[in-house]
C-alpha cells in the first residue's frame, strides 16, 4: 500500500540518460509523484528525492550514468536518491556502493517504482541510518513485468510505450540482459492510453519501445494489429514509430503507412554495418540486399519519407575493407540521416571473442566521414522542400527564442522569435518553407 500523505508537499529532481523509451518512462514517474503532491524542482532549488533513470549501451554511457549520479547527490545533499534503467539492472552492485545513493532498482522493478519508493521512504531505508543499500535485481529471465507509460513531460509529443526488452542477443549487445526478453501490453490498452493522450490534447504520440515490430510475444497479437487500432485513435493526427528493425518492417506495414491517416512519412531503421561480412558477425537478422529492398519499398511508395538509420563503426571484425563497404552501401541509399555511433566493448558479450579490433582513433575517422556523408544527405533532402508549403507541429520555446516543430516527413522547421507565439505551441500552423537555417540544422518558416 502506497502511503501517499508521507510525500505531500516533498520535491523531487529528475535526470534521464539514454534512449526515448527511458525519457517516457521517467516523465511517467514523475507524474505518478505529482498526483502523490510531489512537485518537480526549480532551477537552483533542493529536492528531497533524485530519481537517475540510466543508460549502459556504451562504455561513454555508463561513465555518463556515474557522473549524472555523482552530481545530483552534490546538487541534492540529504536527498533520497533512487538509480533505476540498464546501467542500475547490470551495475547493481556498483551503483549500490556510490555514496548518497539510497536505492536501486533493475528493470523487473523498475514497473513498481513508486512502490518501492514508498516503501523505502515511509519504511527509513538509506545511507543515513547507517544501512546497506538497497538493491533489487533479477536476473533476464526473470524480468517479466511491464511498467506501462504514455507521457509528453515537458514536451509536445507523447511518448507511448509498446513493448520492452528483446530477444535478438546480437553480439555486441547488453540490451536483453538490461532489459529482459521482448514483451508488450494488449492493444486494447495502448489504445486506451492513446485516447487518453487525446483527451488531454495530444496531437503526435511516438510509439517507443525497444524492439517494436517483435510486439505481441506476450498477447498473440501482431504489430500490424497495434498499428490498425491506434490509426483509428480521434484527435491524434500524427503517429511517428521510433525504430524498427529492418527485418521487421514488412510490406504490408510499409504499404499501411502510405495509406494511413495518421502515421507520417517517417522511419527509423537499424543498419548497424553496410556489410555483409560484419553482420553476420553481429548476429544481425539480415544481410544488405533485404535492407536496401526495405529502403527502395518504403521510397517507392513515399517518396516524401525521412529515413533515418543507426549505424555502429569500429566493432570488431569491420576491417577497413568491411567499413569502406559500408560506406559505398551507404552513399548510393536513399536515406536521409545517420546516427552514426562508435563500438564499445560491453563486458560478457560474444563480441569479445572476435580477434579483430579496431583502434579508437579510425574509430573516429570512421564516424567523421560517415557523420559528413549525413550531413550531405540530409541538406540534400531539406533543400528539396525548400520553396513549398507544410503542415508543422510547433513546440513551445523559451521567452525571446525561437520556435521549432517538424512537418510530416520530419523536416525540422524553425520560427523566428519575432514571429514566436506561445499559442502556437502543439498546433499544427500551415507554413512555407524557407532557405536553410545558418547551422543547416532547419529550415525556416514564414507564416
Amino acid at each position: 500500500m502506497i502511503d501517499s500523505s508521507a510525500f505531500q508537499g516533498k520535491t523531487a529532481a529528475y535526470y534521464t540518460l539514454g534512449c526515448k523509451l527511458n525519457f517516457s518512462e521517467t516523465s511517467t514517474f514523475g507524474k505518478l509523484l505529482q498526483e502523490m503532491g510531489v512537485r518537480t524542482v526549480e532551477k537552483g532549488e533542493q529536492a528531497d528525492i533524485c530519481l537517475i533513470n540510466t543508460c549502459s549501451v556504451t562504455e561513454v554511457a555508463d561513465h555518463k550514468c556515474r557522473q549524472a549520479i555523482h552530481r545530483m547527490v552534490r546538487q541534492h545533499p540529504g536527498a533520497f536518491v533512487v538509480v533505476t534503467g540498464c546501467y542500475a539492472q547490470l551495475k547493481a552492485e556498483k551503483v549500490a556502493k556510490i555514496d548518497g545513493v539510497d536505492l536501486v532498482l533493475g528493470s523487473d522493478e523498475k514497473a513498481n517504482l513508486i512502490q518501492f519508493l514508498s516503501d523505502a521512504w515511509t519504511g527509513g531505508m538509506g545511507n543515513d541510518q547507517g544501512q546497506k543499500t538497497p538493491y533489487y535485481i533479477k536476473k533476464t529471465k526473470d524480468i517479466k513485468s511491464f511498467a506501462p507509460s504514455c507521457s509528453r513531460g515537458n514536451r509536445t509529443r507523447y511518448f507511448l510505450k509498446v513493448q520492452d526488452g528483446c530477444d535478438y542477443f546480437c553480439t555486441y549487445c547488453t540490451i536483453p540482459y538490461a532489459r529482459g526478453f521482448s514483451r508488450n501490453p494488449t492493444v486494447a490498452s495502448l489504445v486506451a492510453q492513446a485516447e487518453e493522450a487525446a483527451r488531454e490534447g495530444g496531437k503526435e504520440v511516438v510509439l517507443t519501445g525497444v524492439n517494436i515490430g517483435d510486439f505481441g510475444k506476450t498477447t498473440g497479437e501482431k504489430f500490424m494489429d497495434l498499428v490498425k487500432a491506434l490509426d483509428g485513435v480521434e484527435g491524434i493526427s500524427r503517429y511517428r514509430i521510433s525504430s524498427l528493425e529492418p527485418d521487421l518492417l514488412s510490406d504490408e506495414l510499409i504499404a499501411f503507412c502510405a495509406e494511413s491517416r495518421a502515421f507520417m512519412p517517417h522511419f527509423h531503421i537499424p543498419l548497424q554495418s553496410g556489410s555483409d561480412t560484419v553482420l553476420k558477425l553481429m548476429h544481425r537478422h539480415y544481410d544488405t540486399q533485404l535492407f536496401a529492398d526495405k529502403i527502395h519499398r518504403v521510397k517507392a511508395l513515399m517518396p516524401d519519407a525521412f529515413i533515418g538509420v543507426d549505424v555502429m563503426v569500429g566493432c570488431r571484425g569491420e576491417t577497413p575493407e568491411c567499413f569502406e563497404e559500408t560506406f559505398d552501401f551507404l552513399s548510393g541509399l536513399d536515406v536521409t540521416q545517420l546516427h552514426v555511433f562508435p563500438y564499445s566493448e560491453r563486458p560478457g558479450t560474444s563480441a569479445l571473442k572476435i580477434p579483430y579490433t579496431v583502434s579508437d582513433q579510425d574509430k573516429k575517422l570512421r564516424s567523421k566521414r560517415l557523420l559528413t556523408l549525413s550531413d550531405e544527405k540530409t541538406e540534400a533532402f531539406y533543400r528539396r522542400y525548400i520553396g513549398q508549403e507544410a503542415e508543422v507541429l510547433f513546440e513551445k520555446a523559451p521567452r525571446g527564442r525561437a520556435m521549432h516543430g517538424f512537418t510530416k516527413n520530419y523536416i525540422r522547421v524553425e520560427l523566428p522569435a519575432k514571429d514566436a507565439d506561445p499559442a502556437l505551441d502543439n498546433q499544427l500552423v500551415k507554413v512555407r518553407l524557407g532557405e536553410l537555417t545558418a547551422d543547416k540544422q532547419a529550415l525556416r518558416a514564414c507564416l
